[in-house]
């Protein structure tokens, strides 16, 4: 029986040493690459999400608010087509150098009509430059016992630059405030 003989070994060099190729190196490199740009680009259109729902939930708020605003004026106030132009219609105003509120992107409707049979239909439009035209008159609003008043929004959206619009209504009666 023989015995194993022992491998001689150089004392420089004792064990082969192992690297990556070019190509491994290139490929790992393409990879991460590729991981990170997707990784960038899914947070970019998170964020435009995010944008396009901030933009719906300032229009839900806009119209809400202005549905309020009408709803708790005086009757009288209500009615009154000067009024309603001069002292609820107008845009908030935004200094220059600051951020752009959402009523700068947006047409604004509100229609006031008597309520169920309308004889005509008060009407008041407010541009995204701020200004305020009274589109039409309705007769004999302030004989009116209950009006409808319908507040609407519309505007492009930043993402896909899609047409979107907003509405509510409310009966107003012409009553006593406690």
């Amino acid at each position: 029986m023989a015995l194993p003989t022992r491998k001689r070994v150089n004392p420089v060099y004792t064990k082969p040493e192992r690297a990556f190729t070019l190509v491994e190196v290139m490929v790992a490199a393409m990879l991460a690459a590729i991981f990170f740009a997707s990784i960038f680009e899914l947070n970019a259109l998170c964020l435009r999400y995010m944008d396009a729902s901030k933009e719906s939930l300032a229009a839900l708020q806009s119209v809400q608010d202005r549905a309020e605003v009408l709803r708790n004026l005086a009757f009288s106030d209500l009615t009154t087509t000067s009024f309603v132009r001069d002292n609820v219609m107008p845009a908030n105003y935004t200094p220059d150098k600051t951020p752009t509120l959402f009523s700068k992107k947006a047409t604004e409707v509100v229609k006031i009509k008597q309520y169920p049979t309308a004889n005509g239909v008060t009407q008041f439009r407010r541009l995204p430059n701020g200004t305020v035209t009274t589109d039409s008159v309705a007769t004999n609003l302030a004989l009116a016992q209950l009006v409808e008043v319908d507040v609407s929004l519309s505007w492009t959206m930043t993402l896909g630059g899609r047409a979107r619009s907003e509405q509510t209504s409310s009966i107003v009666s012409n009553g006593t405030k406690k």
